[in-house]
């Protein structure tokens, strides 16, 4: 069994749908989202320096449309990791896919709007891997969150033990798992394609997640043996891992939490 810091490899998902037109790019009058600035430094920057300081980092691969990747390149070559550039799908599966190729061992899957991450919480999720599972996915409970910001989030998914958001981190054991994305290819979001839900997750289960029978636990247990892989859940106590920057809202509350991180820290 591998070591946590035996080596893996961090994907950014940092496109930006053709066509889409983002508040914050617009407002800060560049291209992609992930090139604007908070608390001094790019929000991609900020995603990328927590998974350079995490012992075993092998390589970082960004998923990002063609015309953005120099600006990009330019903001986090002295990083001294090496970095890799995939041209973005239109959808996240598709991307996940194409970046996750030649990839042997851990990944660890994060977005660049995801500046709260810390090293910890990395190390968290490839310990989940590295223990056995094959896929580790990022939750923290919704007292937590508020904890951290009462206005930092406000989508919570009910499950019968808890309420929990999502952190947009995740953990691949490697290839194997990796596959399994091809369930969930062309498919988009579950939120905006529900029928791509039902396949994948199939109709008794997502039924028993609607009516709040499952704990998150129970729930991913049963994804597991629907995709045959053993999927877990990583509980984060910092709430403030959940609160990425999605909007002028988020942005503030992202804002103050960094700031306050970097006072405590001075």
């Amino acid at each position: 069994m591998s070591r946590p810091d035996a080596g893996f490899t961090a994907i950014i998902l940092a496109g930006q749908r053709p066509g889409a037109v983002d508040v914050l790019a617009a407002e800060a009058g560049v291209p992609n989202k992930s090139l604007v600035s908070i608390c001094g430094a790019p929000l991609i920057r900020h995603v990328a320096e927590a998974l350079a300081a995490t012992s075993g980092l092998t390589q970082l691969k960004i998923v990002i449309e063609p015309r953005t990747a120099p600006a990009v390149r330019a903001l986090l070559d002295d990083l001294r990791c090496p970095l890799a550039f995939v041209e973005a799908a239109d959808n996240l599966a598709d991307s996940v896919h194409a970046a996750a190729g030649g990839v042997e061992g851990p990944m660890v899957i994060t977005t660049s709007d995801n500046v709260l991450l810390t090293p910890g919480a990395v190390r968290d999720v490839l310990a989940a891997v590295t223990g056995g599972a094959d896929a580790a996915v990022a939750m923290a409970t919704e007292r937590a969150v508020l904890a951290a910001h009462p206005e930092g989030q406000r989508r919570f998914y009910r499950f019968a033990d808890n309420s929990y958001s999502n952190c947009n981190l995740y953990a691949l054991a490697g290839p194997r798992a990796a596959a399994a994305a091809e369930g969930f290819r062309s498919g988009g979001q579950f939120a905006k394609k529900p029928l791509r839900m039902i396949m994948a997750l199939g109709p008794i289960n997502l039924l028993l997640l609607l009516a709040g029978r499952l704990t998150l636990r129970g729930a991913l247990a049963r994804v597991s043996r629907r995709f045959r892989l053993r999927v877990e859940p990583v509980i984060l106590a910092d709430g403030a891992h959940a609160i990425d920057v999605d909007n002028p809202r988020t942005y503030a509350c992202a804002e103050a939490l960094l700031a306050a991180r970097r006072l405590k820290a001075a």
